[in-house]
């Protein structure tokens, strides 16, 4: 696991510069999941998701010549958007390499943060173009999800939950490349062993149970036109994959259309405007994919808020108030 001593000098080191996100109880929610529910709420985080935790602790960790090189990414939207933003807060120069189908409004946003997009037809090679830039430009690479630098910051998402939940029995933590969860299954686990931790994974494209029943990572489906891009990268990586073998207590899986109906009753009735994968560990508790302890206070991570007004309209349909 990464060491609580390097997640709390994360904490230090982005303290002031991303926010302490808020934990809300949600009653009505947390009936129809039988249980009492909390939701942390990285939607209100910087750029929208939990990624500038990560991205910033890293850049802010690199020496002045590293940063002086430039950066760059490779993402299909929210950690593209967090390594841009921090870049500019640390005064250095960014480049993301993006997949052309990725949301133009993600696109748009790495943009107005100062960072120059580099467009990539295939999402399969897309790590092979992030290479050749890098070497071409002789940038520092920032990882999405491979780097303990970069989960340390994630993990103070965990730090936060204990603190404000501290007899919560299960945290609940989306996973795509798996580094919000090896950071927040480090800080947990090392500070109160006893909760239970539950990994949830995209259903149509699962990358992290097929990794763990190999052996190593290995490449994770794309179901075409999904929601869930938070949930869908080539791959889980080799870190966090170990630490999940250490630390993760169970692993399930939702739809797209359990994210989809998650989201209407975050959107609904906690008034939080979430993106697929953010309402991925909601959809969880939602549809009995996980069997809560007796009373157990359980945490939902809502992991980002950013998707399209127009994709949100096309996928909750004309129908969807019904739902408030």
């Amino acid at each position: 696991m990464i060491p609580i001593e390097e997640i709390r000098k994360a904490a230090s080191r982005i303290a002031g510069k991303v926010h302490r996100t808020p934990v809300f109880s949600s009653e009505r929610i947390g009936e129809r999941a039988g249980v009492p529910l909390y939701l942390k709420c990285e939607c209100f985080q910087k750029t929208g998701s939990f990624k500038p935790r990560g991205a910033l602790n890293k850049i802010l960790s690199l020496s002045e010549a590293e940063r002086a090189r430039g950066l760059v990414t490779v993402s299909a939207g929210n950690h593209a958007q967090a390594v841009a933003w921090a870049a500019k807060i640390a005064g250095a120069s960014a480049v993301v390499v993006m997949p052309m189908d990725a949301p133009r409004s993600k696109m748009d946003a790495v943009r107005g943060y100062g960072a120059e997009v580099v467009e990539h037809a295939d999402r399969t090679t897309l790590f092979d173009r992030l290479n050749e830039v890098k070497e071409a430009r002789g940038l520092t690479f920032v990882h999405p999800f491979d780097d303990p630098v970069v989960l340390a910051g994630a993990g103070t998402t965990g730090l936060e939950i204990v603190e404000d939940v501290p007899d919560a029995g299960t945290v609940v933590v989306p996973v795509g490349g798996g580094g919000l969860l090896g950071g927040v299954a480090s800080a947990v686990k090392q500070l109160e062993p006893r909760i239970r931790v539950v990994a949830v994974e995209l259903a149509e494209g699962p990358g992290l149970a097929p990794a763990l029943a190999a052996g190593k990572p290995v490449p994770a489906p794309r179901p075409p036109g999904t929601l869930a891009d938070g949930m869908t990268p080539p791959f889980v990586g080799a870190l966090p994959l170990q630490i999940a073998r250490e630390a993760v207590d169970e692993i399930v899986s939702v739809t797209e259309a359990e994210m989809i109906e998650a989201m209407r009753l975050l959107m609904t009735r906690a008034k939080l405007y979430v993106e697929a994968s953010g309402a991925a560990a909601t959809a969880a508790l939602l549809h009995g994919k996980i069997q809560p302890r007796s009373g157990e206070k359980v945490v939902a991570l809502v992991s980002g808020g950013n998707v399209d007004l127009e994709r949100v309209a096309a996928v909750l349909g004309p129908g969807w108030r019904a739902a408030s």
